[in-house]
C-alpha cells in the first residue's frame, strides 16, 4: 500500500526488455514493492546507486511508458507505523489519461485530464485520484475530463513541471469508489417468501 506522496525523483538508467533500472538515493532491498510513476513494481536487483524492477510486457502495455525514460516518481511501500498522509493508493493503474490543458491561474495551475468514460464514475468531485503516483484532489468532473488544481510547490517538485498538452499519465482512481461501484453492480436482489421469514423467526 502507498500514500501517493512522492519520496524521490529517480533517474532512469535503462529499460532493457522487462528490466527497468533507476538511479536513486533510496536504499531498496530485493523483493521490495516500490511505486514508480504510480505502478507497484518489485525490486529484482540492487546496485550501489539504485535498483532495478520488473516491468513486464503486460505492465508496459497498460502504462504511460513515455514517462519511464528520463526521471520517474518513486514511493516505497508503507511500513507498519509509518505516518499516513495522502490517501490509500494500491499502485494499480486503472487507465491512461491525456493532459488536455494546463492553465496558470497565478497562485496555482488548473490541469485538465481526459480519460476513458468508463473511468469517470470512479472520479468523484473533491475525492482523491493518483496521477503518476501523486495523490491529488479532484475539483470538477465532466463527461470524460476532470480538473485538478496543482499548487506551485507540487508543480515544481514533481514531474508535473514537464507535462504539457498531449502528455500521457498513469491514473489510479479512488479505491473506495471502485469497491462501492462493484458491490452495487453485483449486488443481488433477493425476495423472501413468508415461509422463509417464519423459518428465520423460529430459529431465534
Amino acid at each position: 500500500m502507498f500514500t501517493g506522496l512522492i519520496r524521490e525523483i529517480a533517474t532512469v538508467k535503462s529499460l532493457v526488455g522487462s528490466t527497468l533500472s533507476v538511479k536513486a538515493k533510496h536504499q531498496a532491498s530485493l523483493g521490495d514493492s516500490i511505486a514508480i510513476n504510480g505502478a507497484c513494481l518489485t525490486v529484482i536487483k540492487v546496485a550501489h546507486d539504485g535498483f532495478s524492477v520488473e516491468l513486464s510486457p503486460e505492465s508496459q502495455s497498460v502504462l504511460a511508458m513515455e514517462n519511464y525514460k528520463n526521471e520517474v516518481h518513486i514511493e516505497p511501500a508503507m511500513m507498519m507505523g509509518d505516518r499516513f498522509e495522502g490517501h490509500i493508493v494500491q499502485g494499480h493503474v486503472d487507465t491512461i489519461g491525456t493532459v488536455k490543458e494546463i492553465k496558470n491561474s497565478g497562485n496555482s495551475f488548473d490541469v485538465y485530464i481526459e480519460v476513458d468514460k468508463k473511468s469517470i464514475p470512479f472520479l468523484v468531485p473533491k475525492g482523491s485520484v493518483t496521477i503518476d503516483g501523486v495523490s491529488l484532489t479532484i475539483n470538477d468532473v465532466n463527461a470524460n475530463v476532470f480538473r485538478l488544481t496543482i499548487i506551485p510547490h507540487t508543480m515544481k517538485e514533481t514531474l508535473f513541471k514537464n507535462y504539457k498538452k498531449g502528455s500521457k499519465v498513469n491514473v489510479e482512481t479512488d479505491m473506495f469508489a471502485r469497491y462501492v461501484s462493484h458491490i452495487i453492480t453485483h449486488q443481488k436482489q433477493t425476495t423472501l417468501s413468508w415461509d422463509e421469514v417464519d423459518a428465520i423467526n423460529t430459529s431465534y
